[in-house]
Formats: C-alpha cells, sequence, structure tokens
C-alpha cells in the first residue's frame, strides 16, 4: 500500500490542507520583502561632495545654491554634477558662463563627504555609511553577504529537517528569522549589519524549503500542480506589498522592521501547523503519524475512516521499508541515478535563480522609478503564476521548466539588441522576461520536491536551494561586470538561462505520477 493510496482515504485535499496552506501562507509573504529588500534599502541616491571644505564664509556669500554646485562640483558628459569629484579650488567664472582657455581645473576626490537627495529616500544604507563612489560595490556585496547565509541555510536546514522533522526545524527557522532581521534595523556600523543579515539569510532559508516540501507532502497527486502553484502565489502577493511598504516607509530601518514583523505572528501560528505524516512514517514514527492522519480525515469531514487508521494498517505502507537508516547529502550521489537527478537539478536551479535575481536586481535604465517598475515586476508574476499553472497540467513539467527558461533567455537576448532610446519596448521586453523567469521558478519548486525520494526530499530540495542560492549570491556580482562591458550581465544571464533549459530537457517528467519514496524506486524507474 502507497502513502497516497492511504491519502486518498483520508482525503488529500480538504479543510486539513488548506489550513497548512494559509497558516504558511504569512511567512511565505515576507520571503520576497527580504530577498528582493537590498533594492530599496542600498539604494543608492543622486550626491555629490560636501562643499562645506570649500566655503569660508565670504567667498560663497553672494551665490545661490546652484551656482555654489557649480564653481565648485565638475559636470560629467551628460552635464550631471559629479558623484565623487570635487574642484580643488572654487571656479568663481564658471557662474558667469565665461570659458575658461586653460586645461581643465584640477580636482580632488570629496573631502567632507556628501550631500544626498532624499526625495525618494530619507535613509538609506549608502547615506548611513557612505556606501558611494570607491565604496559602492559594498552595497551590492550585502546582497550577495544575505544570499550566502540564505546558501548555508539551505544545507543546514536540508539535513535538520530531514533528521529531526519538518515542523520542529520550522519554528527554529522562525525564529531565527525574526531574531536576526529585527536586530538588523538597530545596527550601528556596516559590519554588524553584514553579519545580521547573513543570519537573517540563513533562517529564512528554512522557512522556503520547509514550507514548500510540508504542503507537498500533505496533499494528492493531482492537486501537486495546484498547492505548488497557489503556495507560491504568496511570494507575488509579498513582492508587490514590497513596492507598497518601500514606497511608504523611506527609512531603511523602519523598512526592515515593517517586513519582519509578521514573523512574530507565524511563531504563534506555528502551533497549528502539523507534521509531515510521510517523514513520521519514513522514520518509524507511526504513533505520531496516526495522530495526524485521524486528525485530517476529522477535519475533511471523513472522520468514518479515522477507525481504519492503525498501526498495523500503517505499518504496510511501502514508505516504511528504510526504517534504522539515517540518510545525509551523500545519499545524492551515492547511486548512478540518483548522482545524475542530483547533478541536473543543481544545474536547472542555478539557472532559475540566477536568472530570476538578476532581472529582478536590475530596477533602473527603463525610465520609470524603481517603486513602479518593482511593481510592475512583482505584478507580472500573477498571471505567469495562472499560466504556469494550466501548462503544467497540460503538457508536463519537464517541458515547462525547458520552454520557460529558454524563453527567459530569448527575451534577454531581444534587450541585449534593442537600442536603449526605445525604453518603452525595452521595459515590454524586461517584464515578459521576468515573468518568464518567474514561471520557470514556480515550476522549478515543484518539480524539484517531486523527483526527489521522501526519504532525501529535505536533502534534495536543500541542497537544490543551495546550487540556486549560489546562482542568487553571484547575480551582484555579475552586475558589477557592467564596469567591464555594458552589456556583459545580460550576455551572462542570457547565456545561463538558455544553458539551464537544454540541462531541463534531460530530467524525468512527473506529471500524474507517484512521487518516489526511496532511493530504490529512483534507481528503478529511471
Amino acid at each position: 500500500m502507497k502513502f497516497e493510496d492511504l491519502l486518498e482515504e483520508v482525503d488529500g485535499f480538504g479543510r486539513f490542507q488548506i489550513l497548512i496552506i494559509i497558516l504558511l501562507c504569512v511567512p511565505r509573504l515576507v520571503l520576497p520583502c527580504h530577498f528582493l529588500l537590498n533594492n530599496f534599502i542600498a539604494a543608492t541616491p543622486s550626491h555629490h561632495c560636501d562643499l562645506t571644505s570649500l566655503n569660508d564664509g565670504i567667498i560663497f556669500q553672494n551665490l545661490t545654491q546652484a551656482e555654489i554646485l557649480t564653481v565648485s562640483v565638475p559636470t560629467k558628459g551628460d552635464g550631471i554634477p559629479s558623484s565623487c569629484e570635487m574642484f580643488a579650488e572654487p571656479q568663481l567664472y564658471l557662474s558667469f558662463d565665461v570659458e575658461n582657455d586653460t586645461s581643465a581645473p584640477p580636482t580632488v576626490q570629496c573631502q567632507s563627504g556628501w550631500v544626498y537627495d532624499n526625495s525618494t529616500f530619507s535613509s538609506t544604507l549608502a547615506t548611513e555609511w557612505d556606501l558611494v563612489c570607491d565604496k559602492k560595490g559594498l552595497s551590492k556585496a550585502l546582497a550577495t553577504i544575505f544570499f550566502f547565509g540564505v546558501m548555508l541555510g539551505a544545507i543546514v536546514f536540508g539535513t535538520l529537517c530531514d533528521r529531526f522533522g519538518r515542523r520542529n526545524i520550522l519554528l527554529i527557522s522562525y525564529a531565527t528569522s525574526a531574531v536576526f532581521g529585527l536586530s538588523s534595523a538597530f545596527s550601528n556600523s556596516f559590519l554588524m549589519f553584514a553579519v545580521l543579515r547573513f543570519m537573517t539569510g540563513f533562517g529564512l532559508t528554512g522557512i522556503s524549503i520547509i514550507s514548500v516540501v510540508l504542503c507537498i507532502e500533505w496533499v494528492d497527486i493531482k492537486h501537486r500542480t495546484l498547492i505548488g502553484v497557489v503556495g507560491s502565489m504568496a511570494w507575488s502577493i509579498g513582492n508587490v506589498m514590497l513596492a507598497a511598504m518601500a514606497y511608504l516607509v523611506n527609512d531603511w530601518r523602519m523598512l526592515i522592521i515593517t517586513v519582519t514583523a509578521p514573523l512574530v505572528l507565524s511563531i504563534f501560528t506555528w502551533w497549528w501547523i502539523p507534521e509531515s505524516a510521510r517523514w513520521l512514517l519514513a522514520n518509524g514514527k507511526a504513533e505520531k503519524a496516526q495522530v495526524y492522519l485521524e486528525k485530517c480525515a476529522k477535519t475533511n469531514k471523513r472522520g468514518s475512516m479515522a477507525p481504519t487508521i492503525t498501526l498495523e494498517s500503517l505499518s504496510n505502507i511501502d514508505i516504511l521499508d528504510k526504517l534504522d537508516k539515517t540518510y545525509s547529502y551523500l545519499d545524492l550521489i551515492k547511486t548512478p541515478e540518483m548522482r545524475r537527478l542530483s547533478l541536473l537539478t543543481g544545474i536547472v536551479w542555478y539557472g532559475v535563480a540566477s536568472t530570476y535575481y538578476g532581472i529582478s536586481l536590475n530596477i533602473t535604465g527603463f525610465g520609470l522609478n524603481i517603486y513602479l517598475t518593482h511593481f510592475i515586476y512583482a505584478v507580472i508574476e500573477i498571471p505567469a503564476k495562472i499560466t504556469i499553472y494550466f501548462c503544467l497540467n497540460s503538457i508536463g513539467r519537464r517541458k515547462c521548466q525547458t520552454g520557460a527558461l529558454l524563453l527567459t533567455g530569448t527575451c534577454i537576448a531581444i534587450n541585449i539588441v534593442l537600442p536603449k532610446d526605445l525604453w518603452h519596448l525595452r521595459t515590454a521586453v524586461a517584464v515578459l522576461g521576468k515573468g518568464l523567469s518567474e514561471a520557470s521558478f514556480t515550476t522549478v519548486f515543484l518539480y524539484t520536491t517531486e523527483l526527489f525520494p521522501t526519504v532525501v526530499r529535505q536533502n534534495g530540495v536543500g541542497y537544490s536551494n543551495f546550487m540556486g542560492r549560489l546562482g542568487v549570491a553571484m547575480a551582484p556580482l555579475v552586475m558589477m561586470t557592467e564596469d567591464l562591458w555594458g552589456l556583459l550581465p545580460e550576455v551572462i544571464i542570457c547565456s545561463v538561462a538558455i544553458l539551464s533549459g537544454l540541462v531541463a530537457w534531460l530530467l524525468p517528467e512527473t506529471l500524474n505520477r507517484r512521487m518516489p519514496e526511496t532511493v530504490a524506486d529512483i534507481e528503478r524507474s529511471r
């Protein structure tokens, strides 16, 4: 008897499963708010040198602020004042529009700090710790540091969940994310903030991988796609909410507190979240599995089935043939087919994540303000998820995964060759590419959960998340390559999307198939 057969008897998609989705929605709303938070808290507003050192109290007394800026700061080719340089001495002749026949006056780096344009942001990390000019790379480095924390968390939480259960480790993830997230808002140095953001990312990844697996393991085969897509809709809603919250709360400290606060509520709602019955049976905890299955039957108005859920009947579930064996990440590479599966899913996850975040973290250069661009990028995810739901059920996971990645790469390639002045068309193509990248992300979460067997599923998802977060951590660094060649970031992201799309075609189809329970199932079925 398979676990799916038992789940059908107690109703694999009823009020019990809907309750699980609702309880896990609040923390999943927080995920995009933190994962894409760097777009706002690390934004660099327009700035120029603080000119205090040039003013002796007399020289500027008859000049307006605009004139002071003209005579003190050189302009770039487009007429915009330099952000990092100032004249060694005021060039007063510039205020009279008089041409200087001599060579360009000497300039120096900013001597007394910077003055920032606070019209969009009242405070950001860049204005707090002057992360501009020769320190501008530190702003992007913060995103990489955060995602290195996420990457490490994927490995650690993947191991802990398969060993100690989904539910208990989920609580640890809630608490870790809330404590370090709120603490980071009170950082008094860049180093302190970087460490706390690393730990916040570490905790949040537990929510990311556990919530998906816990939902999928409690539903029947025919509703897995629906649960995967609807559950991921929380990400898109949270993404839309981030644009609104960032617009309303433009101080970086308060914004962090605002997006982290819901995790405190999640700690209280955790008490109603059940443990995975699959995991309990896989680890010889039939008594506890019986309790949750009976509760599932009663909640789904299948109370008549509760008496049939006995320890004897549970002992006949095929999943129980791996008792007394502890599984680890090594089991992902011990056997030929598991090695192949792990290699392919790792490449696909790296491509999906680096493509999605490469697009999401680039919300400038389209002629729109960052709030509107982020909002549009977030909203397009909703129809993308709805579309991919029907595609997943009609043409399967493999074709959807491959197609979404290849089309995303195509959109990026089109924008590489489109002229900059066609910003309306470039924006439309970028938004389409963003929607397709989200479709590939929605697919890969569901797809990976179905590919790995129950005994190492959390390890498999944890490893896949590790590879994905490696791609995410590299995304901000890839964006910095524009200093070498303006189009290099787009070329890299486009190439990765197309390559990972081709690799996805090598994975097996899982549509309407039972999820594997043991490693032996993988070796037999491939």
